[in-house]
């Protein structure tokens, strides 16, 4: 118990001084002794307290991840994370549990990150079983502000609200700093969306448009972005490609989360319906510069 106690204490401490590469190394410790002790699976054989230090231990591995933008490893901690979860609400001893679990935040960031991914049915299918869990307890499932903001930032983006979806990131709405990690995440995939609607619903547009519709800082950042989307510029103006010529492939995004599914692109959650989007998109960018 010791162990896992100072591999917890020490853990928290690098997590606090930002130095993830130590972080890294004290968690191999930390998962060595959880397989030596044969606790790295809940079981009602296992002291409270050392279920309760091994779940602390994977949680901090899944921020650790979430952290250095790993995706894979961030839900691979996830999935461990879930026995734990089940027999803690299971068991009489969920309530003294409950006091030291992540289980809120660590699930708030993993339907963020399904979010930016794209991964419209996954996050369906874990937001409608803690649609379910909430109901039978008597409360809503929004009650919680680590589901709240992801949920609430879904429904902007099925809205088309992208400068609800934007203010959102940069306030403080945004109930952690490990939920404000997603801020370039969610706003470039934001952004190629436009971009494959504009390349649909027009044949050019005004670099100054595109700067307000696309959330850039300046037109030095469009000239950019169309050059890696292969967009022609002149005049001021971006011309895009006829729809017969072949897409441009989609530019890497600083801070990108990998998709979940690797080897293809997986379902696109944000739809753009019409020009029109477009054009309230421009509007609500101008007015977001007035604003911040």
């Amino acid at each position: 118990m010791s162990d896992l106690k100072s591999l917890i204490t020490e853990l928290h401490k690098s997590l606090d001084q930002k130095k993830l590469d130590a972080a890294n190394e004290i968690l191999s410790r930390a998962k060595r002794t959880l397989l030596q002790q044969n606790v790295l699976f809940p079981s009602a054989s296992t002291p409270a307290q050392v279920r309760s230090q091994a779940r602390e231990i994977l949680e901090l591995g899944a921020i650790t991840s979430l952290r250095q933008m790993d995706s894979a490893s961030f839900i691979r901690y996830y999935q461990q994370l879930q026995p734990f979860y089940d027999f803690e609400r299971e068991t009489s001893t969920s309530h003294e549990s409950s006091k030291t679990s992540q289980r809120s935040k660590i699930t708030g960031l993993y339907l963020l990150l399904l979010l930016s991914s794209g991964d419209t049915s996954q996050f369906h299918t874990v937001l409608e079983g803690l649609i379910v869990e909430a109901s039978l307890e008597g409360r809503s499932v929004e009650d919680d502000p680590f589901i709240k903001y992801p949920v609430e930032l879904e429904r902007s983006l099925m809205e088309g609200s992208y400068d609800k979806v934007w203010r959102a990131t940069k306030s403080s709405e945004v109930p952690t700093e490990d939920f404000g990690l997603f801020s370039n995440v969610l706003v470039g995939t934001i952004r190629r969306e436009i971009a494959d609607c504009s390349e649909t619903a027009y044949q050019s547009l005004p670099i100054s448009n595109a700067k307000d519709l696309l959330f850039l800082e300046s037109e030095g950042a469009v000239v950019a972005f169309a050059q890696e989307r292969g967009w022609s510029l002149k005049d001021g103006r971006i011309y895009f490609p006829a729809q017969a010529d072949v897409v441009a492939p989609l530019p890497e995004t600083t801070g990108t989360v990998e998709p979940v599914q690797a080897g293809h692109r997986p379902e696109k959650g944000i739809a753009l319906a019409s020009a029109s989007v477009i054009e309230n998109t421009i509007g609500y960018a101008r007015e977001l510069e007035t604003i911040v």
